[in-house]
């Protein structure tokens, strides 16, 4: 119980300024209520004048109608305090807008000037520089890699890429089965050319 009754109560969150708006509205709404109550009885009071004159009380109808013009006026007077309440707390709700504004600036700012500190000037330039020389290096590997490419590889590559995105398998080379047999005849000497040929005619005349 000494921990319920010791806890601190939180902060209201109503200002000042939202108590005076609702103070306003309250005024608005009653004189609305006023207004609405004043011109039902003018509505009565014009009916009854015409039963007056019907009835041949003119004075008492002329009296009645000199009532109403004062309403009349009574109304058209509440009808600018309504006016005035309203125009007061569009104001107030506004300069609240305002406000709100001005601290998210005010948020802003500092958020901006921490930033500048951690990151100077010097800073900036430095990464700008940096950045700039990784280009040029970029740059340079690239003409290096074009220059040693002839258009016959450019387009090479550029129909093996083609292949790889449509999902088309590359047709290789065959690897060849066969062993690989002795030097050709184009590939031996002269005189073992004439030996292999004489050898054939040297068979024929033996037999």
């Amino acid at each position: 119980m000494g921990n319920v009754f010791g806890r601190k109560s939180q902060p209201s969150r109503v200002t000042e300024q939202d108590k005076a708006i609702l103070q306003l509205k309250q005024q608005r709404d009653k004189l609305k209520q006023y207004q609405k109550r004043i011109y039902l009885q003018l509505q009565k009071e014009r009916l009854l004048a015409k039963q007056l004159l019907k009835d041949g009380k003119k004075e008492k109808a002329l009296l009645l109608l000199k009532k109403k013009r004062y309403q009349d006026q009574l109304l058209e007077k509440t009808e600018n305090q309504i006016s005035n309440l309203e125009h007061m707390v569009q104001d107030i709700e506004f300069m609240q807008i305002e406000m709100k504004v001005i601290e998210g600036l005010k948020v802003g700012n500092d958020c901006l000037k921490s930033m500048h500190e951690i990151m100077s000037i010097e800073d900036v330039e430095r990464i700008m520089d940096e950045t700039q020389d990784s280009i040029d290096y970029q740059k340079q590997i690239d003409e290096l890699l074009a220059g040693a490419l002839t258009q016959e590889d450019e387009d090479a590559v550029l129909a093996e890429l083609e292949a790889i995105t449509q999902g088309e398998d590359l047709a290789l080379p065959e690897v060849p089965t066969e062993p690989i047999g002795g030097v050709p005849e184009a590939g031996m000497a002269e005189p073992e050319r004439r030996e292999a040929k004489n050898k054939p005619e040297r068979e024929m005349l033996a037999a």
